[in-house]
């Protein structure tokens, strides 16, 4: 058997059967295709991934480019935590392509302690990581229900707030395997709602008042969406969406903020029109070192055009990967957004600080504002790389994995806000900078221990981490 370099594709060769060709301009005839170690997986889905099929014909020029673009589009499915390609030659012109996957582990019906902060720099800093300040419960996710990689996910958390909810995607809805749908519904309540952001660019809360009612805020959703994806690297999103939110009264009084829902009111009826185009072409979805992937979105917020809650959002995003070779990596992020009109209400005003968009080194602040621009770029070089393997046995994972990366990194940012809600760091340029290391281990699961610092001389050790589960 010998490896191709470069690829987690091997040939093999049975002794009575003839070599392959070795004209770099002819090509081979795919006799059949092979998938192995599924079981639950259904094989029309591993199939629908691959760029060729039985009965196609490869260059041999470009055959371990081939084997190698249908193993990575495999494994991006996050289905298997293992993906090999082999090649059996049956004679000088014909090949059967044997793909031989591990499957993930599916079920997770597991207990939850979740912080309820924004981030967990901010419950460990602020909060003294106060286990007041957490929600638990039970998280109950299958993702591969049926074997099409459809994902159930239920939710029945209690603690600091409440939060029910569950949602089913299945994104091969039909024979073509081109079409899906998703459908959520959910119950939320809190005893603490940011109702405003001060002049420093943090957070004011409202907390409840047990006298009069222990939560200060609810919301009910329900949404469904269809997605359409004809080829391999392109998506389209389309969703739509109805939630009614209510908070105190005392949120909306003069003192405190009469903005909140831009209608004078302590409740909203709101309903969420989008569109997204999404292409993805890397070599791993999940921790990226080479391809690229972006994004537009389109989202109308409530059927008016003024006033309330109402809105048009428009956003893109552009990420490029590079492999520099000798085990060095960069990539560039590019994203911006804009909010219409400009005058918006409270909740429309979310700028950076929110989720996953950041800069690293501001991660304790919030620059709220209707329009965003924000570049992130990182070196990275990949020094230790080592399996250890498990003392019991599990099929699904032999041996936990570990990759470490050294890095340094550079943020620019812009958030542009209209008066009167103007703070410290609106309409300005932002910039931070660090280094760090970054760990990635089985499934995915990515932890990122960062030294930033930012323009306003604060510096800090950050840790950051996401899971593929």
């Amino acid at each position: 058997m010998l490896l191709l370099q470069g690829a987690s594709v091997s040939f093999c060769q049975n002794k009575n059967t003839a070599q392959p060709i070795t004209d770099a301009a002819g090509k081979l005839h795919i006799k059949d295709i092979i998938i192995k170690g599924n079981k639950k997986t259904k094989d029309y889905i591993i199939l629908r991934e691959m760029q060729f099929k039985k009965g196609d014909s490869i260059a041999i020029a470009t055959l371990n480019e081939e084997l190698e673009q249908a193993r990575r589009q495999v494994y991006n499915t996050t289905l298997f935590s293992e993906v090999k390609m082999e090649i059996a030659v049956l004679s000088a012109y014909d090949i059967m392509v044997v793909v031989d996957v591990r499957e993930r582990w599916y079920i997770y019906p597991v207990p939850q302690f979740k912080m309820v902060d924004r981030n967990f720099n901010e419950w460990v800093k602020t909060y003294n990581a106060s286990l007041s300040r957490v929600n638990y419960g039970l998280k109950f996710v299958h993702y591969n229900l049926s074997g099409r990689r459809d994902q159930l996910r239920i939710f029945l958390l209690n603690g600091f707030s409440r939060d029910f909810s569950f949602s089913y995607n299945a994104p091969y809805s039909n024979k073509a395997l081109s079409e899906g749908f998703v459908i959520g519904a959910g119950y939320s309540q809190k005893k603490e709602i940011a109702y405003k952001t001060n002049y420093s660019d943090t957070l004011l809360f409202y907390t409840s008042d047990s006298v009069r009612s222990k939560f200060v805020g609810s919301t009910f959703y329900v949404s469904a969406g269809y997605t359409l994806r004809k080829g391999f690297f392109s998506k389209h999103y389309f969703n739509a969406g109805f939630s009614r939110m209510m908070v105190s009264d005392s949120i909306i009084l003069p003192k405190n903020n009469p903005n909140y829902f831009n209608n004078g009111k302590a409740a909203a009826n709101i309903i969420d029109l989008s569109y997204t185009y999404q292409y993805v072409n890397v070599n791993n979805v999940l921790y990226a070192t080479k391809g690229k992937s972006a994004f537009i979105s389109l989202k109308k917020t409530g059927l008016g055009f003024t006033g309330g809650i109402n809105s048009f959002t428009a956003e893109a995003g552009l990420n490029r990967y590079f492999d520099l070779g000798k085990k060095w990596y960069s990539s560039i992020q590019l994203n911006g957004k804009i909010r219409l009109p400009l005058y918006q209400a409270y909740i429309n005003q979310r700028g950076l600080g929110y989720g996953d968009s950041y800069l690293r080194g501001l991660e304790y602040l919030v620059i709220d504002g209707v329009g965003t621009g924000l570049i992130k770029t990182t070196l990275k070089k990949k020094f230790i790389e080592f399996k250890i393997p498990l003392p019991f046995k599990i099929k699904s994972l032999p041996y936990i994995p570990f990759t470490f990366f050294a890095k340094t990194y550079g943020d620019l940012g812009y958030v542009y806000n209209k008066k009167p809600f103007v703070t410290r760091l609106n309409n300005q340029l932002l910039y931070t900078g660090g280094f760090g290391i970054d760990m990635l281990t089985f499934y995915d699961i990515n932890l990122r221990l960062e030294y930033s610092f930012n323009q306003l001389g604060q510096k800090g050790l950050f840790l950051h981490t996401q899971s593929g589960f």
